[in-house]
């Protein structure tokens, strides 16, 4: 009886200890799930947790506080995404939780390209102009002879994401740029290929999951599709397009984003995931994947886990090895010293620092 109890006791603490463990709860893209959780080089902390949900799940299970999304319980913490969060969205969750949770943190995490896998018969440097790009994944062109000005009659097979996707966004907000009667700006395919809603090639095929789109481009000869660069070789020429005779390279993707300013009012979250949608140098689809925060925690353990979290990655060099190494670009170093000076020292005098003593007295995320 001594010794059932005494297994009983230790199971308990055990349970117990691993709730205190992951302590800090969010979820969202899966474009940097990778590079966020479940590889030897992750950079998220072992009491982190990450549901790979998609961005617009994981705007969504913050917004709301709906740890259900996440298929969990209790508070949603964070949440990342490459879907850039919209002014009703901020506006909404301000009138409904402003008062009571305090301020929402955006912050860019890393800079990625979308990089533009395919798999064709005779090509091994494949390379598109942005125009091109839009027939291709409008369906204007149907073969790829049609769209390379050659005799070429395999039909082309657009992977696409099914699910509300920020790599959608990214792209989408590329290809509007060039071809706005083609594209509309939408986190999701099916809504920003226009008309919107119509239906897709019967031969096209939607996938869930970054992880997913590889795979099905490699498995039928005539695809192309779209992914962040840690779901393919992004540097090889013979698997990834170039776009407009540009590589999605880590030198390419920071050229492309170097004309985007430190935000001058750092108190609006919108500032802080700046749009190129078609930069004048280098890669042309590339963004910022981001972060969200809460400003405020009920929790004192959750606001220093995520103090001390936003330190480590937004110091120099921080997380660059693992970054690059999921052939991701690190954020540059002088935004890096504004999202220190500003959430996490407050050296800036700004008061938006985590668990802030001014702006958050008696107020913050639920325990």
């Amino acid at each position: 009886m001594f010794k059932r109890t005494l297994i009983a006791a230790s199971l308990t603490v055990a349970a117990l200890a691993s709730a205190q463990a992951m302590a800090v709860t969010g979820g969202g893209a899966s474009l940097p799930a990778a590079l966020y959780k479940g590889s030897a080089n992750s950079i998220l902390p072992a009491n982190f947790s990450y549901a790979v949900t998609g961005s617009g799940v994981g705007k969504s299970a913050f917004l709301t506080n709906n740890a259900a999304q996440f298929s969990t319980t209790g508070t949603v913490h964070f949440a990342a995404s490459d879907s850039i969060l919209s002014a009703t969205e901020l506006s909404t969750y301000t009138t409904n939780f402003g008062a009571s949770y305090g301020p929402l943190i955006q912050l860019p995490s890393v800079a990625t390209s979308v990089a533009i896998p395919y798999k064709k018969s005779g090509q091994t440097a494949l390379n598109l102009t942005s125009a091109q790009l839009c027939d291709a994944l409008s369906g204007t062109k149907t073969t790829w002879g049609a769209l390379l000005g050659t005799a070429d009659t395999t039909a082309i097979r657009v992977v696409y994401r099914s699910t509300s996707s920020g790599t959608t966004e990214i792209l989408s907000r590329h290809l509007n740029s060039i071809c706005p009667t083609k594209f509309a700006v939408n986190s999701t395919f099916t809504n920003a290929r226009l008309p919107a809603g119509s239906a897709l090639p019967s031969t096209w095929v939607g996938v869930a999951n970054t992880a997913d789109v590889a795979t099905a481009v490699n498995a039928v000869d005539g695809s192309i599709g779209y992914v962040g660069p840690d779901g393919v070789n992004a540097t090889s020429n013979a698997v990834v397009a170039r776009v407009n005779g540009v590589q999605p390279t880590n030198a390419n993707v920071t050229l492309a984003l170097s004309t985007a300013p430190v935000p001058s009012a750092p108190a609006n979250p919108a500032g802080w995931a700046p749009v190129v949608p078609n930069p004048a140098s280098g890669y042309p689809i590339v963004a910022y994947t981001n972060f969200i925060f809460g400003q405020c925690y009920k929790d004192a353990a959750v606001a220093t886990a995520v103090r001390n979290f936003l330190t480590t990655h937004y110091s120099n060099p921080g997380n660059n090895v693992a970054t690059v190494a999921h052939s991701f670009t690190p954020v540059p170093n002088n935004w890096k010293t504004a999202v220190t000076a500003n959430f996490i020292t407050n050296t800036s005098g700004n008061n938006l620092d985590i668990n802030n003593a001014n702006a958050c007295n008696g107020i913050g995320r639920p325990l």
